[in-house]
C-alpha cells in the first residue's frame, strides 16, 4: 500500500509540473502583450504631445505675423525634432501631415502623424511593430493691424478741475464770481470782471494754484496712450497707426495718421483748451452764446476723414481695421435749427460711422453734477442721468468706459485701448 501511494504522489507532482509549464505559456504571452501595448500607448502619448507642440508652434504671436508656408515649416520642424529622438519608435517624416486654413484673422493648424512602435517581445504577435497615429489642432487669431483716430473733447466744459480738491480750491479762490470750478480760458477776462489777482482768467489762475484741469489729464492720457500702443503692437506683432483730433466749435487736427507713435506722443502735447474771447463771446465780434461743443461738425468731419476698414491682415490688398476713440463729457452745446441746443449726443451720428464697419470706443469723462449752479440746474440737470447711457449706445459693443471726476483718465484710456485691441480678434 505504501509503495502505491508513493507512486501516485510522484505522478501527481509530475502532472502539476506539466500543468504549470502549460499555464506559463499564456501568462508569458499576456505579460509580453501588456508590455508591448503599454509601451506603444506611452509612445503614442508622447507623439500626441509632440503634435500639440507642433500645432501651437504655428500659431504663436510671432508666427501669426508670418506666411502659412513659414508656419508649416515651424510645425514640421517642431514635430520632427522631438519624434526623431523618441526611442522605440520608427518614424518616417513623409508620414507627417500639416494642414493650415485661414478665416480672416483666424488660423487653424492641424498636425497628423503615423509611426510604428517597436515591440519589446517581437515574436509574440508574429510581428515586430505596432502602428501608431494621431493628430492635434490649434486655432488662434492673428493680431490685426489697426488705425486709431483719437477724437478728444477740448470744449470749455473740459476745463473743470480734475479732482474734488481742485474744484474746492478753484471755488474758494473765485468768490468774486460766486465760486467757479472751471478754469475757463479767456482772451479778455477783464470784460467779465472776474476779480482774479492781476486780472488773469481762470485758466491762468488754475495754473498759478497748481490745480490740474481735466483737459490737462486728457492731454497727458493721450501722450501715455502712445506708450501703451507701442508696447502692445510689439507684443502682438501688429502695426498700429494713430491720428489725433480735438473738437469744440470745430474739428481740429492735432496730428494726422502715422505709424510713428513717438511723433503722436509729441503732437499730443499740443492739445489745448479752447480759448474764447469772454463769457458768451467766441471772438470780439462773435457772440455765440457759448455754443462751443459741436458734435455734428466733429462726428461728420471725422467720418469724412476715416477710410473704410479692412480686415487688418497682412494679405496683399488688405487694409487696417479702423477704430474711432471718442473721449468726451457727453454734452452737446450748439446751434440746431436756428436755436441753441444743449443735449446728449445724437446717436445717429455714431450709427452712420458704425454702419461702415468702423468700431467706436467711447470714454465718458463724467459731466459733474453741479446742483448749486443755476445754469446747470436749468439746462443740464434734466438730462444729466442719460449722458452715460447715450454714450454707451454710441459705442460699439463692449467698447464703453467711464471715469468719474478724480478718476485716472490715463488708466481708463489704456484699458479702453486694450478692449479695442482684444475685440478686434473677433471681427470678421
Amino acid at each position: 500500500m505504501l509503495s502505491l501511494l508513493r507512486r501516485l504522489g510522484q505522478e501527481s507532482r509530475a502532472s502539476v509540473a506539466v500543468i504549470l509549464v502549460l499555464a506559463a505559456v499564456p501568462m508569458i504571452f499576456l505579460t509580453g502583450m501588456g508590455i508591448n501595448y503599454g509601451m506603444a500607448a506611452f509612445r503614442q502619448s508622447r507623439l500626441n504631445t509632440f503634435a500639440d507642440a507642433a500645432a501651437l508652434a504655428a500659431v504663436t504671436p510671432t508666427m501669426m505675423a508670418e506666411s502659412t508656408d513659414d508656419a508649416t515649416t515651424a510645425a514640421v520642424d517642431t514635430f520632427n525634432a522631438q519624434a526623431g529622438a523618441l526611442a522605440g519608435v520608427t518614424y518616417d517624416p513623409n508620414n507627417l501631415s500639416v494642414s493650415i486654413s485661414t478665416n480672416g484673422n483666424e488660423r487653424t493648424v492641424t498636425v497628423s502623424y503615423k509611426a510604428m512602435s517597436v515591440d519589446n517581445f517581437p515574436n509574440i504577435f508574429g510581428g515586430n511593430t505596432i502602428a501608431l497615429s494621431g493628430s492635434s489642432s490649434a486655432t488662434a487669431g492673428q493680431a490685426p493691424n489697426i488705425d486709431f483716430y483719437l477724437l478728444l473733447d477740448s470744449s470749455p466744459s473740459m476745463a473743470i478741475a480734475a479732482t474734488q480738491t481742485g474744484i474746492d480750491t478753484m471755488v474758494s479762490h473765485t468768490s468774486a464770481q460766486g465760486g467757479c470750478a472751471f478754469g475757463c480760458h479767456e482772451q479778455d477776462p477783464a470784460a467779465d470782471d472776474l476779480g482774479n489777482p492781476n486780472g488773469e482768467d481762470n485758466y491762468a489762475l488754475a495754473q498759478s494754484l497748481d490745480v490740474t484741469l481735466r483737459i490737462d489729464n486728457l492731454r497727458l492720457a493721450a501722450e501715455n496712450l502712445t506708450t501703451t500702443a507701442q508696447q502692445t503692437e510689439a507684443e502682438y506683432n501688429a502695426v498700429y497707426r494713430m491720428a489725433v483730433y480735438t473738437f469744440d466749435i470745430a474739428l481740429n487736427t492735432i496730428g494726422t495718421l502715422t505709424s510713428d507713435l513717438s511723433t503722436v506722443d509729441s503732437e499730443a502735447a499740443n492739445i489745448q483748451q479752447l480759448e474764447v474771447y469772454s463769457n458768451n463771446w467766441l471772438t470780439a465780434y462773435d457772440d455765440n452764446d457759448d455754443e462751443d461743443t459741436n458734435y455734428d461738425t466733429a462726428m461728420n468731419g471725422i467720418n469724412a476723414i476715416m477710410p473704410n476698414p479692412g480686415s487688418g491682415t497682412n494679405i496683399a490688398g488688405d487694409t487696417p481695421q479702423e477704430v474711432l476713440f471718442l473721449v468726451t463729457d457727453g454734452v452737446e452745446d450748439e446751434t440746431v435749427n436756428g436755436g441753441r441746443q444743449m443735449s446728449v449726443i445724437n446717436t445717429a451720428l455714431c450709427s452712420t460711422i458704425k454702419n461702415r464697419g468702423i468700431r467706436i470706443a467711447v470714454l465718458y469723462t463724467e459731466y459733474l453734477p453741479l446742483p448749486t449752479n443755476s445754469f446747470y440746474n436749468a439746462n443740464i440737470a434734466p438730462f444729466q442721468s442719460t449722458i452715460g447711457p447715450t454714450l454707451e449706445a454710441c459705442a460699439s459693443p463692449g467698447l464703453y468706459f467711464e471715469v468719474e471726476t478724480g478718476g485716472d483718465i490715463s488708466a481708463a484710456m489704456a484699458a479702453l485701448f486694450q478692449l479695442a485691441v482684444q475685440s478686434a480678434y473677433l471681427s470678421r
